[in-house]
């Protein structure tokens, strides 16, 4: 239960840094792995240590591929990993499916709603038009838009805390 207070306070602190100023602090996230670890070592003993490790590891994981193509920021990687120390394996894979939808649904929510939606909306229809008849329309990239950043941690948090009600880790 420990660990659900802290993922609560971490998302917290997470999603209005990220919506702020479109960061996540390491300064936040390394406090709250360290203490993730050693709870889990107070609680589990090396058997506890070791599931965060890997939970760790598995959160770090899911998030890598798409930061090194350039589609993420480093703390959202950093905060997957953080939850993933925090709540296990288990958690944070299921975390990341919601996350992913929760994402899908933010992307949705941002395309109709900045400027340009219709010019967007167009060169979306003409790019599958012409992929369904055998040409090949590049979709125009918007550099302002290329350039915007996008809070993912939202949707890092969305999943993470779904995921949490989900498993009856919070009582209400």
């Amino acid at each position: 239960m420990w660990s659900t207070y802290l993922l609560f306070i971490l998302l917290l602190i997470c999603v209005i840094t990220d919506l702020k100023e479109r960061k996540i602090y390491n300064a936040v996230l390394f406090p709250f792995l360290l203490l993730a670890l050693i709870l889990h070592a107070i609680t589990g003993g090396i058997q506890g240590v070791t599931g965060a490790v890997f939970g760790m590891f598995v959160g770090l994981g899911i998030l890598l591929i798409p930061f090194l193509l350039g589609g993420m920021g480093a703390g959202d990687v950093k905060l997957l990993a953080v939850i993933g120390g925090l709540k296990g394996v288990t958690f944070v894979l299921a975390a990341s499916v919601f996350m992913a939808l929760a994402g899908g649904v933010m992307a949705i929510f941002i395309l109709f709603f900045r400027k340009g939606v219709k010019r967007r909306l167009i060169q979306i229809i003409y790019f599958y038009l012409g992929f369904f008849n055998g040409v090949r329309f590049p979709l125009l990239h918007d550099q302002e838009a290329m350039k915007t950043t996008y809070p993912y941690g939202v949707a890092i948090a969305a999943g993470a805390i779904y995921q949490a009600f989900r498993v009856g880790g919070i009582q209400i």
